[in-house]
C-alpha cells in the first residue's frame, strides 16, 4: 500500500470522492502542513495554524496508479482559486499536494503543467506541490462525514 495527501477545499466532500476509485484502501481527513502540533478543527478553522485540510489516502498501486489520483484531484475542484474551493475561504482550503517521494512529485509537477497545458481553465493553477508534512487525524465526526449523513453519493465536486 502507499499514501498520497491531497487538499482540494473541505475536506468532507474529497475524501468522498477518493472513497469511490477503485483501488483506493482508505482515505482519512485531517491537517497537514502547518506549524501547530495536534490542531484541532477549531485551531485551523482561525486561519493561524498554517494547515491545510487533507484527505490522505491509502492507496494500492497495482490497481490504481498515483497519476490517476492526480486526475482526481485536479477535476475534483478548482485549482486556480488562492487559498478557497466555493464559499471556503482561507489558507485552510488550498489547492495543495503533499508528496511522499521523489516520484510522487515528479508526477504531481507533470500533471500541474498537463493541466494547465490544456487550457481548461481561464487562470493559472495555483496547487502547491510541497513535501509531505505530518498528518494529524481530524477528529472522529468528520470521519466520512458525508456518508453518515447520507449525502455521499451526491457530486462532490467543489
Amino acid at each position: 500500500m502507499k499514501k498520497a495527501t491531497f487538499g482540494a477545499g473541505c475536506f468532507w466532500g474529497v475524501e468522498a470522492t477518493f472513497r469511490r476509485v477503485p483501488g483506493v484502501i482508505d482515505a482519512a481527513v485531517g491537517y497537514s502542513g502547518g506549524h501547530t502540533k495536534d490542531p484541532t478543527y477549531q485551531d485551523v478553522c482561525t486561519d493561524q495554524t498554517g494547515h491545510a485540510e487533507v484527505v490522505q489516502v491509502e492507496y494500492d498501486p497495482d490497481r490504481v496508479s498515483y497519476e490517476q489520483l492526480l486526475e482526481v484531484f485536479f477535476m475534483s475542484h478548482d485549482p486556480t482559486q488562492l487559498n478557497r474551493q466555493g464559499p471556503d475561504i482561507g489558507t485552510q482550503y488550498r489547492s495543495v499536494i503533499f508528496y511522499h517521494d521523489e516520484d510522487q512529485k515528479a508526477e504531481a509537477e507533470e500533471a500541474k503543467s498537463r493541466f494547465e497545458s490544456l487550457g481548461r481553465y481561464r487562470r493559472p493553477i495555483v496547487t502547491q506541490i510541497v513535501p509531505a508534512a505530518p498528518f494529524y487525524r481530524a477528529e472522529e465526526y468528520h470521519q466520512q462525514y458525508l456518508k453518515k449523513r447520507g449525502l455521499d453519493s451526491c457530486s462532490t465536486h467543489m
